[in-house]
């Protein structure tokens, strides 16, 4: 497959598309105002513990508190040593007897905000590398499940524990997918870099007597050279000569294997346009989506879930009923696949597949699903049709979505989706003015609107008008307010 990674810099904000045989399939965008925390380690200080919740408030600095649960807290916090295990017949320490207010504790940001959340926390700090994740509570080493070769892994683990040993290091690792086949000499000096900054990070806190940020993750474009480009990526453009110096520098030292394929794109042309990644931006806005055969998605976001509703639209097929529903949801899952990543959808998303009578249409509807969620470096996991013929799905979230990041709720309908027809405003108008002149007293009325609803108000409805008018005695007059919306209305007294 031959995929690139497009990088748009600007001095507000920097985007990074990655893109599949000339298709968009990931968007990640950071502003410099609102940039994200997520693996930012912080000095925090308890500012409230919940033991109804087995949870705790942390203040690491931010406009909100963070969210600390009890099953993040590691057993080091716990005051169980590494290489101990509680017993069995005895529970875990409670949150407030680990915590209390007032003290401070060492946090790493595992979601940034999202909405009227604050981030989300744990203690069982990790900071990665471009080969290995260095995890400071655990003594445990571990290998990336995507390495298939029983040999590389045992390759690795051996070769990590030996170095480890070598090194006197007393922490444990996760080895990256991107480590196959790499050398000793690679690994150790990558476990050397990490201890470097794992010993940066343990000499600011012990400095620190207040809440501080004690390590914070690379900008975005070095973060993706870092996590995502594998052998596939063809190509790295970059449109900022900047930029491109400070990546060549970053990869001269980590990624030596990755300078020849940074390129400064000099075009007058903007970088996006011409891959046509605007566009696919503005599409996956949409709440519809068009798949080739005919058929469409239509996907809702809430706070609480995501629901997509597959449809066969225009696509009658060639042979039956059922073969061309399950050809149709075959095709619904690739595109649902590709719209959750590049969405960056996250938590409960519910799926309404076309109910298919043919089990074995369910189970390669669910098997193709499953395939094409295996590109996502998000975690994801999905159940079968349930009795009622949904599917249910989860993905990690760790940031907001491409909508949440890019949009906010309608001043004109308050995120709802729908505004109230002008007839609704017109009978909501008629029982405020009942209201209004049995509980004032004034010569006549003047309602302030919008232009669609006076029209209907002074036409379709002028003889429900006249039946009011004559029932309280007054003369209403009409404004039309340019500035309202349709929802918008005021009964004036004069």
């Amino acid at each position: 497959m031959s995929a690139e990674i497009l990088i748009n810099v600007t001095p507000q904000e920097c985007r990074v598309a990655l893109t599949g045989n000339g298709a968009l399939e990931e968007i990640l965008i950071e502003r410099n105002a609102h940039q994200g925390i997520v693996g930012n380690i912080y000095n925090g200080r308890v500012s409230r513990v919940l033991p109804g919740m087995e949870a705790a408030f942390i203040d690491i600095g931010q406009q909100k508190a963070a969210f600390l649960h009890a099953s993040d807290v590691s057993m080091q916090k716990k005051g169980v040593l590494m290489g101990d295990s509680l017993p069995d017949d005895l529970p875990p320490p409670k949150i407030n007897q680990v915590l209390q207010e007032g003290s401070q504790v060492m946090v790493q940001v595992v979601k940034d905000p999202l909405g009227t959340k604050g981030a989300r926390l744990t203690t069982y700090v990790t900071i990665p590398s471009r080969y290995l994740v260095l995890m400071p509570d655990t003594p445990t080493i571990g290998v990336s499940s995507k390495i298939e070769s029983d040999e590389e892994r045992q390759r690795l683990k051996k070769l990590v524990t030996q170095i480890r040993e070598e090194e006197n290091y007393n922490y444990g690792f996760i080895v990256r997918t991107v480590t196959e086949g790499i050398s000793e000499a690679a690994l150790r000096a990558d476990m050397r870099f990490l201890n470097r900054v794992w010993t940066k990070v343990t000499q600011r806190a012990e400095k620190s007597k207040k809440v501080a940020s004690l390590y914070s993750e690379l900008p975005l474009s070095k973060r993706i050279l870092r996590d995502v480009v594998s052998e596939d990526i063809r190509k790295i453009l970059v449109d900022s000569r900047e930029t491109v110096s400070g990546l060549k520098e970053f990869c001269q030292t980590y990624i030596p294997e990755l300078l020849p394929k940074i390129e400064h794109y000099p075009g007058e042309r903007p970088i996006f346009d011409l891959y046509g990644v605007e566009d696919d931006i503005q599409k996956a806005l949409r709440r519809k989506v068009q798949l080739k055969s005919g058929g469409y998605l239509i996907i809702d976001q809430t706070e609480a879930m995501t629901t997509i509703d597959v449809n066969t639209g225009g696509y009658v097929g060639h042979r039956n009923l059922e073969e061309t529903i399950f050809k149709t949801n075959l095709e619904a899952a690739q595109g649902i696949a590709k719209q959750v990543r590049l969405r960056n959808l996250g938590g409960i998303i519910i799926l309404d597949f076309i109910d298919m009578k043919t089990e074995d249409h369910k189970h390669q509807v669910i098997n193709s699903l499953e395939r094409a969620l295996e590109k996502d470096t998000a975690k994801t996991a999905v159940s079968g049709v349930s009795s009622l013929g949904l599917v249910e799905m989860t993905r990690k979230r760790t940031r907001e979505s491409l909508l949440q990041t890019l949009c906010e709720p309608c001043v004109v309908c308050g995120g709802r989706g729908f505004v109230k027809t002008a007839v609704t405003v017109c009978y909501e108008i008629f029982r405020e003015i009942s209201r209004e002149s049995r509980q004032f007293d004034a010569r006549e009325l003047l309602v302030l609107a919008s232009q669609d609803v006076v029209d209907l108000l002074l036409d379709e409805e002028s003889d429900s008008l006249a039946e009011l008018q004559e029932f309280i005695h007054k003369p209403i007059r009409f404004q039309v307010e340019a500035m309202y919306t349709q929802e918008q209305f005021d009964v004036v007294l004069l």
